[in-house]
């Protein structure tokens, strides 16, 4: 009898644990679903959380505890105290989010909508989607924030729990494997690559601008060509214009190919440019990844069979061409590199990058004149010879002046472009020039 008493005794005891875990998730969704929590109602739906978690027993019951505690960071960004300055909410953030709480965040949320669907029950379900909605710009600058301190590992880690949280937006998973393979861990890197390859990833889309007229700044509304469309035709803005963003497949198969070449298994990453190509014949960017490869293991005449390919089949397509001038410019190929740069430009005279770099490329051949102009001596053929080579210098720095100053017209915020054109009006002695875009420094 008493053994019996005792077993009775704990049932009792496991049945009042499971009436206070009911209240106490009860008393989490009653601060939950308040139009806004912060003070004393967060302290008590933290310890409430933190509380609860670990006594849940029955599936739903676990399901939302966690839930409740993943969004314990989010409710507490809605406390952060908007009176203050854009840089001091954004610390505020900073330190609110991480990669651990980005994964803890969508293991909950993602858990739920998975619970919701299966039940058929949406409790949450649109609650969730709108936060992720939400927040996700917000965790985003805070990766971007990172890589910009270069902190690569931890921005590629908080884009890649991003991506965990939305996996519609696969930009997060390319960013992540970039910044993973800036910050020197191949191997992640190459198993986020994977896994875009998987997916079929390109990134191909259409970003569309136009001029606020209020503001006087152009504004991106990315994808959302309908949001542009509406403000030009309610005048709030003007100019419209379309970016077209091209594919990154084959920077995915590049960088594929590069890691495996640096781990030394040159014939997989052959495999793998050769398994993009015959997947997508049509894509010219995998044409050049291939190129880049054969570059990168210093079979030239494979290489220069790809680039006529490319030309072969896309001649006028000024990305092609452009991205041919970088490739040879790697390879140290500067006279093809002029010639596809300068036919970028033929094809398209606002390509800011091509005229950037066609300027940087005839900016290499000063080296030489300044090195003969400091070995010459005093006498009069020193003098002479001075002379001879400060006019080919003159002749070469006003040969990328149209090309730096369009370049400068096109992007005024852009330091490489202006530091660049400053340099050339001061050589060439263009006083009044130097000085007006100096002033607008």
């Amino acid at each position: 009898m008493k053994i019996k008493h005792i077993i009775l005794a704990s049932a009792v005891l496991v049945s009042v644990s499971s009436f206070s875990q009911k209240d106490e998730l009860k008393k989490l969704k009653k601060i939950y679903e308040k139009e806004e929590i912060k003070g004393n109602d967060l302290t008590e739906y933290k310890a409430l959380a933190n509380k609860v978690e670990p006594l849940a027993t029955e599936e739903g019951d676990k399901i939302y505890s966690a839930f409740y505690k993943a969004m314990i960071p989010i409710l507490e960004s809605n406390a952060v105290d908007k009176t203050m300055t854009p840089q001091q909410i954004q610390m505020a953030y900073a330190k609110l989010v991480n990669a651990k709480v980005i994964s803890d965040l969508a293991s909950g949320l993602n858990a739920t909508l998975d619970y919701e669907k299966k039940t058929g029950k949406k409790v949450y379900t649109d609650d969730i989607k709108e936060t992720i909605a939400a927040f996700k710009p917000t965790f985003i600058e805070v990766a971007i924030a990172l890589a910009d301190a270069k902190q690569y590992k931890q921005a590629s880690d908080v884009l890649y729990e991003i991506y965990q949280l939305d996996k519609s937006d696969q930009d997060n998973l390319f960013y992540a494997a970039s910044y993973s393979a800036n910050s020197e861990d191949v191997d992640k890197a190459l198993e986020y690559y994977y896994e875009l390859k998987r997916l079929k990833y390109t990134g191909e889309q259409i970003i569309y601008f136009a001029f606020n007229t209020t503001s006087k700044i152009e504004e991106n509304f990315g994808d959302n060509k309908s949001l542009r469309d509406l403000s030009i035709k309610a005048g709030s803005h003007s100019k419209p214009r379309e970016e077209k963003i091209p594919s990154k497949a084959g920077i995915v198969y590049k960088n594929i190919a590069l890691i495996l070449i640096q781990k030394g298994k040159v014939e997989e990453a052959r495999v793998a440019v050769a398994e993009a190509r015959a997947a997508n014949p049509e894509d010219s960017g995998l044409i050049l990844t291939e190129a880049e490869l054969y570059l990168q293991i210093k079979d030239y005449d494979n290489y220069t069979r790809l680039v006529n390919e490319a030309l072969q089949k896309d001649p006028t397509n000024v990305d092609l061409v452009y991205n041919l001038g970088v490739i040879s410019t790697n390879a140290n190929k500067l006279e093809d590199a002029e010639k596809y740069y300068r036919r970028a430009i033929e094809l398209d005279a606002n390509y800011f990058n091509a005229l950037l770099n066609l300027s940087e490329l005839l900016l290499r051949s000063d080296e030489k004149f300044v090195t003969e102009m400091n070995k010459l001596g005093t006498s009069e053929k020193d003098n002479k010879r001075y002379e001879v080579i400060k006019a080919e210098r003159n002749k070469n720095f006003k040969s990328m002046l149209p090309f730096l100053e369009k370049a400068v017209e096109l992007k005024s915020d852009n330091d490489a472009a202006k530091k660049t054109l400053l340099s050339v009006y001061n050589a060439l002695e263009m006083t009044d020039k130097y000085k007006a875009l100096k002033a607008k420094q």
